[in-house]
């Protein structure tokens, strides 16, 4: 059976009422804001991560655990006791000792860096709780000029560090750096001796320091107080060194080992007692500060167990 078929167009006068049904349609629909960075691409897997999803899981990646940055106040968040935050010495800012000048002033790298992250300097210092433990707390701010040390975080951390032989508080630095503030030239590099006199005086006090060194740690930071600690620990995959790789292989004209630099490799030479992921971190950290005071309040005067 044959059935006829007539032209689409075959009778059709009048097709603007599909015309106005699809205008119709557009009226409802409405533009959705989709909000910036929503996603973020893994540096070890290549997976595309979700926002939220790095936001519970401190940053780290599901897939293969690499750890990305975070942000220097949420190290206050993941380490501390809730509501137990006091800042200490937010005064303490750069000047510009030495009126140095590049391709821009100090002074204008200085701002700029103020304005970025909104501290006054590339370090936060105060004091809390960790699991019911008094602690005095530093965290590096990589996003102020690399976290470069300079005359004022020096003096943040030596004063933070006083502040726990008084107050006989164990003492936690989070660091996270390039190395010393080249633009304070001799000044930057005597903080390095000056925060180690300090941590020499907690060990005489028989006060517990714990170093966590994060990526990257390079420079000075390396070369005095991060890896001054009572435990020296890491998180998985931070590059920790004085000099970076490619220095080091031009200088000695070789290559370097397989892994040259990481936590991992510094771990198995004995430079870190400990890799810790960073769901683990406050726990490992509770635990070793209670071993070192022998089960005492860590407040209480008294000798460390070495």
């Amino acid at each position: 059976m044959r059935v006829h078929a007539e032209p689409l167009d075959a009778g059709v006068t009048d097709v603007s009422w599909l015309n106005r049904a699809a205008r119709g349609i557009r009226a409802f629909a409405k533009k959705k804001d989709v909000p910036d960075n929503l996603w973020q691409k893994c540096p070890g897997c290549g997976e595309i991560l979700y926002r939220r999803e790095l936001d519970r899981t401190w940053s780290v990646c599901g897939a293969c655990g690499h750890h990305l940055p975070l942000d220097p106040a949420l190290y206050i968040d993941l380490l501390l006791d809730e509501d137990s935050w006091e800042s200490r010495w937010d005064s303490v800012s750069s000047v510009d000792p030495l009126s140095f000048r590049d391709s821009k002033r100090y002074t204008d790298r200085v701002k700029s860096a103020r304005k970025a992250t909104g501290r006054n300097e590339a370090v936060i210092t105060g004091s809390g709780r960790l699991d019911g433990l008094p602690v005095n707390l530093a965290i590096l701010d990589f996003g102020f000029m690399g976290g470069s040390l300079g005359s004022a975080m020096g003096e943040k951390i030596a004063r933070l560090l006083l502040d726990a032989v008084e107050q006989r508080n164990a003492a936690i630095i989070v660091s996270r750096s390039g190395g010393a503030r080249m633009q304070e030239s001799l000044l930057s590099l005597m903080q390095m001796a000056k925060t180690s006199a300090v941590l020499a005086r907690l060990r005489r006090e028989g006060i517990p320091f714990i170093s966590l060194c994060v990526h990257p740690t390079f420079g000075g930071v390396t070369a005095s107080f991060a890896m001054l600690g009572d435990v020296n620990l890491g998180e998985p995959g931070a590059m920790i060194g004085f000099a970076g790789p490619r220095v080091i292989k031009q200088t000695i004209g070789g290559d370097l080992p397989e892994g040259f630099q990481s936590a991992e490799f510094l771990l198995e030479k004995g430079q870190l007692d400990q890799v810790v992921p960073r769901d683990r971190m406050k726990e490992t950290i509770a635990t070793c500060l209670r071993w070192m005071c022998d089960g005492r309040d860590v407040s209480v005067p008294g000798p460390v167990r070495r």
